[in-house]
């Protein structure tokens, strides 16, 4: 019995494991075909999701810049055990401030 079909219970089904018992079969330009076929999909498959999450991100989201001078609330990430500003569960404020910008560190921080 192979190491995976002991782990998982089943056969596997990656091609470098397409073996019968001890000796190895050779493997043919045909089965070559079939999986460089499959990855060529695989492939198309990923950048289809990807474009469509890109696509997604782009409707929701909009790129917003800060100058020095202006007025901005920064948003508090919930933390479990953390007692934040005296108040825990549903009333501990989601955002604090209004903070003003007194310096631009640079194009892309945060």
């Amino acid at each position: 019995m192979a190491p995976y079909e002991a782990l998982y219970g089943r056969k596997c089904q990656s091609p470098l494991c397409w073996y019968e018992g001890q000796g190895r079969a050779i493997l043919g330009p045909q089965l070559v075909d079939e999986t460089t076929e499959k990855i060529k999909l695989i492939r198309e498959r990923l950048l289809s999701a990807q474009d469509r999450q890109k696509k997604n991100f782009d409707a929701r989201h909009r790129k917003v810049e800060f100058e020095v001078g202006d007025s901005v609330f920064l948003k508090v990430s919930p933390m479990k055990g953390v007692v934040r500003f005296g108040k825990t569960g549903k009333l501990k404020p989601r955002y604090i401030g209004p903070y003003q910008i007194i310096e631009r560190v640079g194009a892309v921080a945060y």
